[in-house]
């Protein structure tokens, strides 16, 4: 327990850092409108999806939290489901070249086919402007934006920060816990909570 309290607040504590000082995203209010190109090339701006819910993930494959929700298929499970209902879920990768967790368009594809996920697209945001912008500090940090554009969740993908498997079915997975809300009409019982995971590692 104590080993993963430690390893939690330093990847805090290195994602803040760079990130939280450049956050505009807050519940209640507008989503920050950004652009990205995703791992085929093509453009994606948040605005081309008003009118529907939107996830956003970030991701880092190196990490050691994202591959314990990949590798049990809670965030593959979590997509499908989520783009099966008409969800529109990016995942979005800020690693800076040469940094850890940084990916090509290949590599992300590489990765969709091994843990055979689900998401909308996979965006490239290789000078971390949309992680600054949202104030990203994890991987995985999660985000959920309703069909009007307004940021409705942000914070950690579940209730137990750990690397441990078994804790998944044990914890409460509040991204299907806010869309299932979002669905029926209702208020978003939980809009934020502690994000936890590795820093995300921007550039300068």
């Amino acid at each position: 327990m104590l080993v993963r309290l430690v390893a939690f607040t330093a990847a805090m504590l290195l994602g803040c850092v760079s990130a939280c000082a450049f956050a505009t995203a807050t519940i209640g209010a507008a989503a920050p409108d950004f652009s990205l190109t995703d791992s085929n090339g093509r453009q994606h701006a948040l605005s081309d999806y008003k009118g529907k819910i939107v996830v956003l993930e970030w991701n880092n494959p190196g990490c050691p939290f994202v591959h314990k929700h990949y590798e049990s298929g809670n965030i593959p499970k979590q997509q499908a489901d989520a783009v099966a209902a008409g969800v529109v879920w990016l995942t979005i990768n800020s690693g800076a070249p040469g940094k850890q967790g940084h990916m090509d368009g290949a590599g992300a594809n590489a990765f969709i086919a091994q843990y055979h996920a689900a998401p909308s697209a996979y965006l490239l945001d290789a000078d971390g402007k949309v992680g600054r912008l949202y104030g990203a500090k994890t991987t995985p940090h999660m985000f959920v934006i309703d069909k009007a554009g307004t940021l409705r969740y942000m914070g950690g993908i579940d209730s137990i920060a750990s690397t441990d498997i078994g804790d998944i079915a044990k914890a409460t997975q509040y991204v299907p816990q806010a869309l299932s809300e979002l669905a029926a009409g209702k208020p978003v019982s939980v809009t934020t909570a502690q994000p936890y995971g590795c820093g995300i590692k921007y550039g300068s």
